[in-house]
């Protein structure tokens, strides 16, 4: 057999202000006359954070829209409009969310392949590397600081560029940075992390390099939602930590039902990928029991509202779009239902449970 031989991430840094050590480890990447492009979640517009963005010459802060998740068309015009302004770039610093470092991996690739982001969402579509990279997750447990993948939402499919291109040059894991993250965001993040070990570690998949990580974010996720009581600085180095290894666990393995189904809210409801993951979860009884059940103890623990009824006023043309999306993650269905997915995950059942969603 042939074994995955997958991408990691070039240089890692941790602590706590490590942040302030930013210009330092860009200035070996820097190109004459060529900027660094610093992609900023709109969250911190006039907030704090913006003043310590180390710029220099021609360095350019874009405060990105994370309102609604990054879509192709949306890479597409961040990166051609970085061409137009300057020919070519030194690189891409994605500081925020999820969201904000899929966009500067995205627009990293599309400043050197042709065509449109949506030419590349798939599996190892990405024929050229992009512009150096670096991703400051400014909350935790999405992963995706770690992972190959940029998820994207185009025009027929929502799907990430998965590539050995797509992972980061270089992170910085500062915990001061999610200090100030909303209750409710920060545990819809962390949610994803939870959710993604449970998937990982109930996979078919399943090996020992994606269990030694996935135990230990799970592990880490317990102490912070299940075990602690207040929340205290400690949960902040612990879930970014718990997100780090979290998202180690799946580059060798995979996600599963609940990734899959919320792919399809996404898609067509925009619903936002923690959330969504939250509201397909409490459904999954029948694939992850034990999992479920820790889940919505941590929910009423944490006195956290998961919006319900979001599929009441659908009709069968918005069902069957959100069948063929979430349908068109085979390597998902296959990690969690084994090779015959398809005869377990019928139309019909995915329809069903889309309706109590």
């Amino acid at each position: 057999m042939a074994f995955r031989n997958f991408k990691m991430i070039g240089y890692v840094v941790y602590g706590r202000g490590s942040f302030n050590q930013l210009d330092e480890i860009l200035q070996p990447r820097r190109q004459q006359g060529r900027p660094m492009i610093f992609l900023v979640d709109h969250f911190f517009e006039n907030r704090e954070l913006i003043s310590k963005i180390p710029l220099r010459g021609n360095d350019k802060i874009i405060f990105a829209d994370v309102t609604h998740e990054p879509k192709t068309s949306y890479v597409d015009s961040l990166a051609s409009s970085l061409k137009e302004e300057f020919g070519t770039i030194s690189g891409v610093i994605g500081i925020g969310g999820g969201s904000t470092m899929d966009l500067a991996k995205a627009v990293s690739l599309m400043m050197n392949n042709p065509g449109s982001s949506a030419d590349y969402q798939g599996w190892d579509l990405v024929k050229n590397p992009g512009v150096y990279k670096a991703g400051i997750p400014t909350l935790s447990g999405t992963g995706a600081e770690v992972s190959r993948t940029t998820v994207l939402t185009g025009p027929t499919k929502k799907l990430g560029m998965n590539s050995d291109f797509t992972p980061f040059d270089q992170i910085v894991l500062d915990p001061d940075l999610t200090k100030d993250a909303p209750a409710n965001q920060r545990f819809y993040t962390g949610m994803d992390c939870y959710i993604h070990c449970i998937e990982s570690l109930e996979g078919t998949y399943l090996n020992e390099f994606s269990k030694s990580y996935g135990e230990k974010a799970l592990q880490l996720c317990q102490d912070i939602f299940v075990n602690a009581g207040e929340w205290t600085p400690d949960c902040d180095d612990k879930l970014m930590m718990a997100s780090y290894a979290g998202g180690m666990s799946i580059a060798y393995s995979q996600v599963g039902v609940a990734h899959a189904v919320s792919y399809g809210l996404s898609y067509l409801l925009g619903t936002k990928h923690g959330i969504g993951n939250c509201i397909v979860m409490n459904h999954l009884e029948e694939y992850y029991p034990a999992g479920v059940k820790e889940f919505k103890y941590m929910v009423e623990k944490n006195g956290i509202d998961i919006p319900a009824g979001i599929c009441k006023d659908l009709n069968e043309e918005d069902f069957d779009k959100m069948i063929n999306v979430s349908l068109g993650m085979k390597p998902l269905w296959e990690n969690a239902l084994g090779k015959d997915w398809e005869k377990i995950m019928t139309r019909e059942k995915l329809r069903e449970l889309y309706g109590k969603l």
